[in-house]
């Protein structure tokens, strides 16, 4: 972390200081269960709690300043050191951003550079940022978000991982309206901005895909005539943001359009459903061939922007594809992919979904499953608006043109995709619909068998990411009548 005196903070937050001028912070958390001696604690108001409420907490497990937006008295009336700010959060965005003008400067100073990379899109960020954090880790020292932090609070907790040795910073930039996204390009100032897919997820918030690509592009608008704009050509809204920067723009395609110098020669996936093909790069650099360990031909695109971007910062080409080749997932529940003893295959891509990484998540089963019995497990898609029912109805068509063989469905929010797989032909035990994940449990428990493979796909909040877990697991031999009414 860049150092900074508790003076310095007041200064650049342009807070109140209560406390000692001298004092200097050597980590800053957000929850006080992560306090560690020497951190700054933000005391930010959260939605379920409020941070000034575990001040003393934190002060306890080591803490030695605070950014707050009201007072905390201490038991005896005197004041925790403190700088006392109109906005927590908003402080630690100003905070970051001086840390990332400071680490350049030294960086330098001293005829070096700091790369920063931006990503963003509706599916996509959290492989592709590990994906070129793994890349940039063979070159130099390199920061990137844990799991998923690519928010106004993340974002800053990734930079302050940073320091004057830090090479690469990877940033994963997220948003769920106008301006977020500007917001944060304005923090780190990305030399090169990665842009994905423009996808429905979250289009009820945003009120409407139009305003998701417009949200988008504020990454490539916000790059410099030197930086960089990695573009996805075969997403026609992502194209179209080509006129929107200053920058250079690098195309990447997996499907060959025209325009695009990165391109993914061959693209097939293995018996594993691992992604491979021959690499092509800019000037002629290629085709050098990539063997992912990655699952799902959809991260073929993930794949190439990590390249892209790779490249941008100066990678080889041979260098790059050694690098994409000897990666797997990195990040928890993005097709996590177990064995039982027993033979079941449980693939787990319940971090997050939307329509479109649904799709990907299905076609992914269907090709895996050939010769196998096919289970999909799937909760609702979170955040859709007024397209819930459309996309959900959509989804339980797939399900049965995919000929997968059993389907359940978690939740009441997801029953529209229930009903539509039975409408399209799916009825009996090919489709059931369980209340709930415990409900789900022990059906799964009961009903699986060797050389099944089940697929766990719903949007964060809804937990089948847990429910993946536990059916990872060694099986559990289902209680039977008696034994279940011990328990009641």
């Amino acid at each position: 972390m860049i150092a900074f005196t508790a003076a310095e903070i007041a200064d650049i937050t342009k807070g109140r200081l209560d406390a000692d001028p001298g004092i200097t912070p050597t980590s800053v958390v957000t929850d006080s269960r992560e306090t560690t001696p020497g951190s700054l604690y933000v005391a930010k108001p959260g939605e379920h709690a409020d941070g000034h409420d575990f001040i003393a907490a934190a002060f306890e497990s080591g803490a030695v300043l605070a950014l707050v937006e009201r007072p905390v008295a201490r038991p005896d009336g005197s004041s925790y050191p403190s700088v006392l700010v109109e906005d927590a959060v908003l402080a630690m965005g100003a905070l970051a951003a001086e840390a990332v003008r400071r680490i350049r400067a030294a960086r330098a100073a001293a005829g070096q550079v700091l790369t920063v990379v931006g990503i963003t899109g509706s599916a996509g960020k959290t492989t592709t940022k590990d994906l070129l954090a793994g890349l940039f880790a063979s070159q130099g020292s390199t920061v990137a978000p844990k799991g998923s932090y690519n928010g106004e609070v993340g974002v800053p907790l990734t930079v302050f991982q940073a320091d004057e040795g830090t090479c690469y910073l990877v940033i994963e930039m997220g948003a769920t309206g106008i301006g977020h996204i500007r917001y944060l390009a304005d923090m780190v100032k990305p030399d090169i901005g990665v842009v994905l897919a423009v996808g429905t997820a979250h289009a009820g918030e945003f009120g409407g895909v139009a305003n998701i690509a417009l949200a988008k592009g504020e990454m490539v608008e916000g790059l410099s005539a030197d930086g960089t704009a990695i573009i996805n050509l075969d997403d026609d809204r992502v194209a179209a943001m080509r006129s929107r920067t200053a920058a250079a723009v690098l195309g990447f395609s997996a499907e060959g359009r025209d325009g695009a110098a990165v391109q993914a020669l061959g693209a097939d996936t293995n018996e594993q459903g691992n992604p491979e093909f021959d690499l092509q790069l800019p000037g002629g650099d290629g085709p050098h061939h990539v063997a992912s360990k990655l699952i799902g031909s959809h991260h073929t695109g993930n794949l190439l922007a990590a390249a892209a971007a790779a490249f941008a910062a100066g990678m080889s080409g041979a260098d790059i594809a050694a690098g994409l080749s000897r990666q797997g997932a990195v990040s928890r529940w993005r097709m996590e992919r177990t064995e039982r003893a027993d033979g079941v295959t449980v693939i787990n891509d319940a971090y997050n979904a939307n329509p479109e990484s649904m799709r990907a998540a299905l076609r992914t089963l269907a090709d895996l499953g050939r010769g196998r019995r096919t289970w999909a497990v799937l909760g609702a898609m979170l955040e859709l608006g007024a397209d819930s029912i459309r996309e959900h109805t959509a989804v339980g068509t797939q399900v049965v043109r995919l000929n997968i063989s059993r389907l359940v469905v978690v939740g009441r929010e997801a029953r529209a995709l229930y009903v539509s797989a039975v409408q399209e032909g799916s009825w009996g035990d090919e489709c059931l619909f369980a209340e709930t994940p415990e409900e789900a449990y022990e059906l799964l428990n009961a009903e699986l068998q060797p050389g099944d493979l089940v697929l766990f796909k719903s949007s964060n909040s809804v937990g089948l990411r847990h429910l993946g877990d536990r059916i990872a697991l060694p099986p559990q031999t289902p209680l039977n009548a008696d034994e279940r009414s011990t328990l009641l």
